[in-house]
């Protein structure tokens, strides 16, 4: 009973979401649910020793990145640099690549460490003018993005400063170039079928007549009468913030160390601040005002008249686009207190192939919680030691264990209540209905992606 309460309020969450209605209000609502039908007296408690300490968490850590993640896209639209990239990459590729190249810039400014959400900002308006003058259905933006940035580079290629890269390396003691020819053989996977797919999708469309669409929403503002900047000057700004989250996540230890503290004149103890836990953050943080200082420079002209109300738009998507993934995520850590999570947890255990049962309790999991990070860290640090024995008795190197556990993770995470899946839906101004058949079928590539792994890996013995 108690694995069915934990299962309804996932079914719960996840018809909302598809039906359009509010993630923020029902998440909460979903997760009190199965607390009420479980132990009533903890509803309150959990509510707000749980739920609301998660989701405040979160906002806490990443609203700051939301926040500079929606302005950068903004000035970026404002500016015509979009649009000057695009009128380029149409001018050399042609229309007809214009997935292609999306993927491509996502993949670039994720494996070069920008978090999957600041790239779903930076790069719509460039996919947005891209499709537009393609004349490809708007529709396949958010699966094009999700192939770009919510696969491959997140999880499959070797190196990637990505979280779901980094999780596995302080259970498995391994790196993030853990099995590197595994990583590349799923990449390369996922990039063939995923772009098959995307391209049939759009041939499919061309054939019925259907083009980018009309009354849509969130689109770019770039104004028709200014003058497009050189396309060079344009992609500075992608390049710089890749460039320099890289340099940042160097550099900042460096400065404060792994620990910091600071005392203030009207402070009666000192702000201690764990430099490790969020050199990450505060290096994509100052990439991304760099950024914007580089936007404004190179763009004023054509950005000053709009400034102001471009920087309203852009904060009211940043809000919502947080609080909808700090929703997600105390969600998440709801069901994840439940008995009926932990049952199944265990179920899970069961399963004799050690790959087969790491790989379907992370991606599981992932699915329940809605994130990757999130099913993985529960279900690494319940299992890993069986894993890992079971592993050893396999002679299985660890570091296929750390490759699948990272690529599971990013299997079927990205189920309808995912707060990536609804941030990249509400920075495009696309439904469920409209575009999640797409993001759903680049999911079950990355799940598929993962079962190919393993085989190959018990043909050939490569790692």
């Amino acid at each position: 009973m108690s694995v069915l309460i934990a299962l309804a309020a996932l079914g719960v969450l996840m018809l909302a979401a598809y039906r359009g209605y509010s993630v923020i209000l029902f998440a909460p609502i979903a997760a009190l649910g199965a607390v009420l039908l479980t132990d009533p007296s903890a509803v309150a408690p959990v509510f707000t020793g749980l739920f609301m300490e998660r989701m405040v968490g979160f906002v806490k850590l990443y609203f700051p990145v939301f926040l500079l993640g929606a302005v950068f896209g903004k000035l970026i639209e404002l500016s015509g640099f979009s649009r000057s990239i695009v009128a380029a990459a149409i001018n050399i590729l042609g229309r007809r690549h214009a997935i292609p190249v999306i993927v491509l810039v996502c993949a670039l400014l994720t494996y070069g460490g920008v978090s999957l959400f600041v790239v779903a900002f930076a790069v719509y308006p460039f996919a947005a003018e891209l499709f537009r003058q393609s004349n490809i259905p708007k529709r396949l933006i958010p699966a094009t993005v999700a192939l770009g940035a919510f696969s491959f580079t997140m999880d499959a290629l070797p190196g990637t400063p990505q979280i779901q890269n980094i999780i596995p390396t302080s259970f498995f003691g391994t790196t993030a170039w853990a099995a590197p020819w595994l990583g590349l053989i799923g990449a390369l996977f996922m990039i063939v079928v995923g772009l098959f797919y995307l391209e049939r999708q759009r041939h499919t469309a061309q054939l019925r007549g259907e083009g980018y669409g009309a009354a849509l929403l969130n689109e770019p503002e770039t104004a028709e009468n200014i003058d497009l900047p050189n396309p060079w000057i344009a992609i500075l700004p992608l390049i710089l913030v890749g460039l320099l989250n890289l340099g940042f996540t160097h550099w900042i230890p460096q400065w404060y160390g792994t620990s910091h503290e600071l005392l203030l004149p009207g402070l009666t103890k000192p702000i201690t601040t764990e430099v490790s836990k969020i050199n990450a953050i505060w290096a994509v943080q100052a990439a991304l005002l760099a950024g914007i200082v580089l936007v404004l420079v190179c763009g004023f002209r054509n950005i000053r008249g709009r400034l102001a109300e471009g920087s309203k738009t852009a904060v009211g998507g940043a809000i919502l686009a947080a609080m909808n993934t700090a929703s997600e995520y105390g969600f998440g850590a709801v069901i994840a207190a439940l008995p009926g999570f932990l049952v199944l947890s265990q179920a899970l255990a069961a399963i004799p192939n050690p790959l087969l049962n790491e790989a379907i309790s992370v991606t599981l999991l992932a699915g329940i919680t809605g994130s990757a990070s999130g099913g993985m860290s529960i279900a690494l640090a319940a299992m890993s030691d069986s894993f890992i024995a079971a592993a050893h008795a396999a002679e299985i190197p660890l570091e296929v264990l750390h490759r699948v556990a990272s690529m599971a993770s990013g299997g079927m995470d990205t189920l309808p209540h995912n707060g990536a899946v609804i941030t990249l839906l509400a920075i495009t101004g696309l439904s469920h209905r409209q575009a999640y058949g797409g993001i759903f079928a680049i999911t079950l590539i990355k799940s598929a992606a993962v079962l190919f792994v393993i085989g190959v890996f018990y043909l050939t013995g490569i790692v």
